[in-house]
């Protein structure tokens, strides 16, 4: 199933933070019409994970990627990527 793309050009001047929140909304979207067409979200996660380590790779080099990423493990068990934590 295919359906016309459009899109609306955000301005360049966008502060990082915003143009962040964007982006995710964009891959929100994305990710629900995938969910929807039958897409499992394991399979999702990991192209979602090879997309973005891939872009990085691209614009920062291998070596910065994966100094990157050798802090990841950490993050995690922080709960840094949970998206529903206990409040006390």
């Amino acid at each position: 199933m295919s359906f016309p793309v459009t899109f609306s050009a955000l301005p360049a001047a966008l502060p990082d933070h915003e143009q962040k929140q964007a982006a995710l909304s964009y891959l929100n979207e994305a990710w629900a019409e995938a969910r929807h067409d039958g897409v499992d979200g394991d399979c999702l996660a990991q192209a979602s994970l090879f997309a973005a380590l891939a872009e990085l790779v691209t614009t920062y080099g291998e070596d910065a990627v994966a100094t990157f990423v050798e802090g990841m493990p950490e993050r995690v068990r922080n709960g840094e990527f949970s998206l529903s934590r206990a409040t006390q």
